[in-house]
């Protein structure tokens, strides 16, 4: 690159006033990019505060669409659910995920009824299900199996979708599935239901709010590392979203976010397809912790940290600040 030198050349003389940082930008954050995740609880009229995830709570399927029409209103496209299934309802073998007026399915056909215009993300995972809080079955050793998992979240993908989920998103981390969940998907008529890959989903230290929020914290023996990525490797991270792009998905995930920019800039070079963030549970608490002691302004760490994923490559980021920064975005 041939480019003059100073002081024929300021690099700050575009950035003197602030029409011209605008005319300037590299990227543009909006609350299009914004997925909201909502956590939904039994009930009528009712708020369960996530002590562990301050500002953000679970809520009753009737004030789950009020918080549809607030995320409409604010221009965000798109709710990702996950439910908080009550102990009873959860068995070994997860069951409950196929139940079709189960926790998620009720919730998606009540916001599709009341607001329509808005997409849904689903999970696709048996944690929320499983009496042991792993994302499968296991089998006697305590081993989640791989294929008879398949099985189970072939018949969630279409529970939820035959309920009106807009877009699938297996977070198991199940080698093959999202091949076999596309194939079901075309075969039962659901063509135009998009898939999500949770394609590099990293065995992370940062999901421990997010458990407390489904209740499978307190359920899980063990950890996830057998099937959740390594966060010592890349390469690995590229070979997933290449299985996952050629089984069918119409857009790949990586989580957690900001600990994992360099993922993200390196799946959005390599394949120039949809990549989307999941700016996690810990994330969120420790934003909200640093300015809760005055270590930053809050509104300005939300925006700046959002920004950053469209930076690195994003078409868009899952994040429990979707409201606050639509808001702060359309003011």
């Amino acid at each position: 690159m041939t480019q003059a030198s100073y002081p024929a050349l300021r690099l700050r003389r575009t950035r003197a006033s602030a029409w011209s940082r605008a005319m300037h930008a590299e990227n543009r954050l909006t609350p299009s990019d914004l997925i909201w995740p909502l956590f939904v609880t039994e009930g009528q009229g009712v708020e369960e505060p996530i002590k562990s995830l301050p500002g953000v709570s679970r809520w009753s399927v009737d004030l789950m669409v009020q918080r549809a029409r607030e995320a409409q209103a604010a221009g965000i496209p798109c709710l990702a659910l996950f439910p908080n299934t009550q102990p009873e309802r959860r068995s070994d073998d997860g069951a409950e995920a196929l139940n079709p007026d189960n926790l998620m399915c009720t919730a998606i056909r009540a916001i599709k009824d009341a607001v329509p215009g808005i997409g849904i993300l689903t999970d696709v995972a048996l944690d929320p299900y499983t009496a042991h809080g792993q994302d499968g079955l296991l089998d006697e050793a305590g081993y989640v199996v791989n294929d008879a998992t398949i099985d189970v979240l072939i018949g969630q993908s279409l529970n939820q979708a035959a309920a009106g989920a807009d877009i699938i998103a297996p977070s198991d981390m199940m080698d093959g599935r999202v091949g076999a969940i596309r194939e079901a998907l075309e075969e039962e008529g659901h063509a135009n239901v998009q898939i999500m890959a949770y394609a590099a989903k990293y065995a992370s230290a940062f999901y421990g709010p997010f458990r407390d929020a489904v209740g499978s914290g307190g359920l899980l023996k063990g950890n996830k590392k057998s099937y959740q990525m390594d966060p010592a490797n890349s390469q690995e991270a590229l070979r997933e979203v290449a299985l996952d792009i050629a089984e069918g998905a119409d857009s790949v995930m990586v989580k957690p976010g900001l600990p994992y920019l360099d993922i993200i800039a390196r799946v959005k070079d390599r394949f120039e397809v949809p990549v989307f963030a999941y700016q996690v549970s810990g994330e969120y608490a420790m934003l909200e912790a640093a300015a809760a002691v005055g270590a930053g302004d809050r509104d300005a760490l939300v925006l700046e940290t959002l920004l950053a994923f469209k930076r690195a490559g994003c078409s868009g980021v899952l994040t429990y600040h979707a409201l606050h920064a639509a808001r702060l975005l359309g003011a």
